[in-house]
């Protein structure tokens, strides 16, 4: 039994590449209407013609010069692709080389490296309309990439530890109906805050000649997880220990049964990195990790190597997580997890005191309240001959703003979806459920994501089917407007 929602974003593209002829006419509105195109040309347009191309009165902008050392190694990764793809032909090419011919070889590779990353520089730039940000490449294959600013879902600002070293950073775009992100890479550290500042304040509404002057906008402190309370987090755990005892036991045993050094190289190296991943990576990647409120979202800042400044757009969160492992209850701590649509960012919260998660998840969905545990309703009984022992972990709550349901018991897991953001709505009932009279009821969301309330009562299961779907539809037509700075 199924009951479709209608979906609540619209499904055209946020980039749209436009040919030639689309860019010159100068007209945004016959750009955004045109179909991925490419076109091809020998050489670069002169200025004035790039100038008339992009919009009266709009300049292009190229990217920081230190750009062309970044793309100069994509000739050098594909010479050593293939050393990689075939190293005994890679062997027997080295070893008939000598000096002259080595010293030869680097002479050529190494320019051609460098023309690569210098023509690739030369022939990107962008810039920013009133209503677009345009991106064009390429020397012979041409494309423009306009991406509408009301399309725009989060600019975030990230910056590798060698772009920290020079002063320069990555600007990356989450857009609405691209599956990855666009990024302008590098820019100045300073040019490309005052790039994303400008970009949120003319998907805003704000007028092109003021945009440059509204600045980004004032942030308020929220959260900071203090080092010493992440690496007690991730010591307490589970998957932390499990994968560094998959990864001291499981090579031994293997070397026993096989006497294979290969075998157990190629099982012991995935495990150490998985293990070093879930521990070591973990702590870098989150370290210091701040979460601030401010007009256009809530803000993230984090790394110790790279450091990243990511944005939580408003009103594109489509599913909360409330995550609780079995060694954080004592110390009362969870980690909030969520679902954006359009955006690859997936936690908010690495580690907090419950009563804190809760405060930033009220911001993130306003006017969502976490149900008490006490609220949660059981699966009945009779669940336990389809799960046994984990049915006690499942649960659902439905409250006037959001559909909560509840899973597992060493790692409690409450999702929150709110009745605005549910595409459809899904009762499923497999051969030894209806034997025991219990379905579940699962809800799909905008960021193609599905929660699942397990395991409840068959009545129950049809009655919330149909009162969710009007849930939802009351909750689309309610809810306030996707706006930046609103």
């Amino acid at each position: 039994m199924t009951a479709r929602e209608a979906a609540g974003d619209p499904g055209d593209a946020g980039a749209v590449e436009a040919p030639e002829a689309a860019r010159t006419a100068g007209a945004p509105g016959a750009a955004e209407a045109s179909e991925a195109a490419r076109t091809t040309g020998a050489a670069e347009a002169p200025e004035t013609a790039r100038t008339a191309g992009a919009g009266k009165g709009i300049a292009e902008r190229r990217l920081h010069p230190v750009t062309p050392l970044r793309r100069a190694w994509a000739p050098v990764a594909v010479v050593i692709g293939w050393a990689v793809h075939d190293p005994d032909g890679a062997q027997r090419h080295l070893t008939r080389l000598n000096t002259t011919t080595l010293l030869i070889g680097l002479a050529v590779i190494l320019p051609a490296a460098a023309l690569y990353g210098f023509c690739s520089w030369w022939f990107t730039h962008f810039a920013v309309t009133e209503t677009e940000l345009r991106i064009r490449t390429g020397l012979v294959f041409r494309r423009t990439a306009h991406i509408r600013l009301e399309r725009i879902q989060a600019v975030d600002v990230t910056q590798p530890l060698l772009a920290r070293v020079a002063g320069v950073a990555k600007l990356k775009l989450d857009v609405i109906g691209t599956d990855k992100k666009d990024e302008l890479a590098f820019l100045g550290a300073d040019e490309a805050r005052a790039l994303r500042a400008e970009l949120l304040a003319r998907a805003a509404g704000f007028a092109p000649e003021t945009a440059h002057e509204v600045g980004e906008a004032p942030s308020r402190q929220m959260l900071r997880v203090p080092p010493g309370v992440l690496a007690t987090s991730l010591v307490l755990s589970g998957a932390t220990w499990a994968s560094l005892a998959a990864a001291l036991v499981v090579p031994p045993v293997l070397w026993l049964a096989t006497e294979s050094v290969w075998t157990v190289l190629a099982v012991a190296l995935p495990l150490l990195g998985a293990a070093g991943a879930s521990s070591v990576g973990r702590f870098v990647a989150e370290y210091d990790w701040t979460v601030a409120e401010s007009p256009d979202g809530l803000r993230l800042d984090h790394g110790l190597l790279d450091r990243a400044h990511e944005t939580v757009p408003p009103g594109r969160v489509q599913t909360v997580r409330i995550v609780e492992p079995l060694l954080w209850r004592r110390r009362g701590w969870v980690r909030v997890e969520l679902d954006v649509a359009g955006s690859s960012n997936s936690v908010l919260v690495p580690v907090a005191p419950r009563e804190i998660a809760e405060v930033v998840v009220a911001r993130v969905l306003p006017g969502v309240t976490v149900p008490e545990r006490a609220a949660l309703s059981p699966s009945p009984r009779r669940a336990r001959w389809c799960v046994p022992v984990w049915w006690r972990g499942y649960g659902l709550a439905v409250t006037d703003a959001v559909f909560a349901a509840r899973s597992g018991l060493l790692r409690r897991r409450l999702a929150l979806v709110p009745h605005a953001k549910v595409q459809s709505v899904r009762m499923t009932q497999g051969p030894w459920e209806r034997a025991r009279g219990v379905a579940d009821v699962c809800v799909d969301t905008g960021a193609n994501k599905t929660v699942r309330a397990r395991l409840r009562d068959a009545a129950e299961a049809r009655e919330l089917l149909q009162a969710q779907a009007e849930r939802s539809r009351t909750g689309r037509r309610d809810a306030r407007p996707d706006r930046w700075m609103a």
